[in-house]
């Protein structure tokens, strides 16, 4: 990525691609097996009014961040860098194209946890 006015964004791509995929390697994984597999067999038993509390702090918040936002910073990043290597892009377009996916796709995630939130 070229510099943009004398500031350069790659470390900071490279720092949300590197969280995103810790995020993709272990707590997407165990958000699976506890909400997908665990608890509809029935092995764990889950409390709703526990889960809706903790949904609505800061402890919620970060989860919606680690498992939501930041995996997607990590497929944006692997996309527009795949895109780079096809020799489809490369620009400033796959950067808006990709990194601002990843932002709506963030921003919808925490809006949709800050209007869930207040139901609770």
């Amino acid at each position: 990525m070229s510099r943009f006015k004398g500031l350069h964004l790659e470390p900071l791509w490279w720092g949300l691609f590197s969280a995103g995929g810790v995020c993709f390697a272990v707590f997407l994984p165990a958000v699976l097996l506890v909400f997908a597999v665990l608890a509809p067999l029935g092995v764990i038993h889950l409390n709703m009014n526990a889960l809706a509390t903790a949904a609505g702090s800061i402890w919620g918040l970060l989860f919606v961040g680690a498992v939501i936002c930041l995996p997607a910073f990590h497929a944006a990043h692997r996309i527009r860098h795949g895109l780079h290597d096809l020799k489809l892009g490369g620009g400033l377009w796959s950067v808006v194209l990709c990194y601002g996916a990843a932002a709506l796709i963030s921003a919808s995630a925490l809006w949709g946890w800050l209007a869930l939130t207040s139901w609770f």
